[in-house]
């Protein structure tokens, strides 16, 4: 009997014990999770300051959001592989749009195939029904060669997601197979009326809903046709109102990516200004007239936030090329976003322009400073930066007109070693910015990895203005302002660290240089959770 009772008490303690390890075990995770340390940026060409998945394939953002104190970036993404794969939607949040903390993927492929791109909005008055102030997603489901437009839903800020029993809540027009991509926002007249649209890209146009609930829509129009470049599909559609600088006007842009023709070839983004109406978009340029956002080859795909608190109109890129994207010599990851860029329209001597520039939130990072003012150089006279280095750094020029004529060409070249540069460059004679990427690292992994880049640019009061961001595999250029801009994937050797000035067939006037070193960037981990409600 004794035997008996004592077997039972040493069960009850072995459960006990069990009951409290595990108890311990799930505390302690949560300590580490709620402590959780920055991802280790260490791999080679892994970006400093820009955004990157902890692992895997990731391509176009998605559901750019800001609510209740985060800025919600979703994204295509691969969970298991490096290449482009069976798409889900993966999901960062950040309070300043610098440092990120991963969070578990957001949408998961289900039968009505997997989740392509889209937009998340908030539905401040619940016409949806999913609840008040609810995040939504909408987004394509691809199934084969089927293409629908779909619904999720969140009541906690985006950590759990549940998909609306009523999907599909668009059907793909007849004889259209590429049928993809919504942009969802709620539009409001004058009269104070309003609804939601919906831009969805159809082959070589745009198509335009209405809807009141989110779930029922109802076809307002479409654009495209015979405007703008149509030598490759259009996708990710973005349509917002901007500002133009310096007057009380205000503009409709309607931003669309295409899969080729772009100006330095493979995928870039072309875009339109004109008006909306709140059923279509009218271009006010001539049909013909192609207006490219960036001159670089790895811009592609970009979306704005909605309801940032603030009305500025911030968006970001994919960092990626369709030419070469599989391709890129990372390891265990590929894909990166560019950084954040304000938007603004600016009147030019050609006409209404699109304006971008680096979102001021990226001067948190600034460290060790370089500062130059009012020199003349030449080769006679060179700019010595033989003390700059690095491979994080913010390059910040400005170069007066009256001498360009001097000379051919000027400029920087940076991430330097041996038999390694990246040029950024200025053809005074030719009035026209360029990048030579052809001895930047490894350039031979693809041979759709075009070298050399370039666009025109005149002075803009009689000044030449660069701003420059150099990250371990990646170089943005803005010149005058913003009003041109490179984006580029490069890939140097670790230690192809110098920075030079270069100046060609005679003189140019340097009114001021500053040049930093950037800190990394934070990126968290995503906790270990439980299963999100979609997975």
């Amino acid at each position: 009997m004794r035997t008996k009772i004592y077997s039972r008490f040493l069960i009850v303690m072995l459960i006990a014990l069990i009951l409290v390890i595990s108890v311990a075990c799930k505390t302690f995770a949560q300590l580490t999770r709620n402590e959780a340390l920055p991802m280790a940026l260490d791999e080679p060409y892994r970006p400093q300051y820009h955004f990157t998945p902890a692992a895997q394939w990731m391509n176009d953002p998605n559901g750019l959001l800001y609510y209740d104190g985060e800025y919600h970036l979703f994204y295509q993404y691969n969970p298991d592989d490096t290449v482009w794969g069976p798409m889900h939607w993966g999901h960062a949040v950040s309070t300043n749009l610098v440092n990120w903390q991963h969070l578990p993927i957001a949408l998961y492929p289900d039968e009505n195939g997997a989740i392509f791109s889209g937009t998340a909005v908030i539905d401040w008055e619940n016409t949806s029904g999913f609840g008040k102030e609810a995040m939504v997603a909408v987004f394509t489901h691809a199934n084969g060669n089927r293409q629908s437009q779909s619904l999720a839903y969140s009541n906690d800020n985006g950590r759990s997601w549940t998909k609306y029993a009523g999907n599909p809540v668009i059907e793909p027009p007849n004889n259209i197979k590429n049928f993809r991509d919504p942009k969802v926002f709620w539009y409001e007249d004058e009269a104070g009326s309003g609804h939601w649209v919906m831009a969805v890209s159809a082959g070589n146009i745009i198509l335009f809903f209405n809807s009141a609930d989110l779930k029922n829509w109802e076809t307002t129009g479409g654009f495209g046709l015979t405007h703008g470049a149509t030598c490759g599909i259009w996708e990710t559609p973005d349509l917002f109102e901007l500002p133009v600088e310096d007057s009380q006007e205000t503009r409709w842009v309607l931003a669309v990516a295409i899969g080729g023709c772009a100006p330095a070839g493979g995928s870039g983004l072309q875009y339109f200004i004109g008006d909306f109406n709140g059923q279509t978009f009218t271009n006010e340029n001539d049909g013909d007239l192609v207006l490219w956002a960036d001159f670089g080859a790895d811009f592609y795909a970009p979306q704005s936030w909605n309801n940032t608190p603030d009305g500025r109109r911030i968006w970001a890129a994919w960092m990626n090329n369709w030419a070469y994207a599989q391709e890129i010599p990372t390891s265990t990851w590929r894909g990166a976003l560019t950084l954040p860029r304000e938007l603004s329209l600016v009147e030019t001597a050609v006409g209404l322009r699109l304006q971008q520039k680096p979102i001021p939130e990226l001067e948190t990072l600034r460290d060790q400073s370089w500062s130059w003012a009012k020199q003349i150089v030449s080769t006679d006279n060179p700019l010595q930066l033989d003390e700059v280095n690095g491979e994080a750094l913010e390059i910040n020029a400005e170069f007066g007109a009256t001498n360009l004529l001097e000379a051919d060409r000027f400029g920087f070249k940076v991430r330097t070693g041996v038999d390694e540069e990246t040029i950024i460059g200025y053809a005074a004679k030719s009035r026209s910015l360029f990048v030579d990427r052809g001895r930047s690292g490894e350039v031979d992994f693809s041979p759709n990895f075009t070298p050399i880049h370039t666009t025109a640019m005149s002075p803009v009061d009689d000044t030449i203005r660069l701003h420059i961001f150099v990250d371990r595999s990646s170089l943005e250029l803005f010149g005058n302002d913003g009003l041109i801009s490179f984006t580029e994937r490069i890939f140097p050797r670790e230690e192809s660290l110098g920075v030079e000035f270069f100046v060609a067939g005679g003189q140019v006037q340097l009114n001021n240089l500053d040049i930093y070193n950037l800190d990394s960037i934070k990126i968290t981990p995503a906790e270990v959770t439980g299963e999100n409600e979609d997975g």
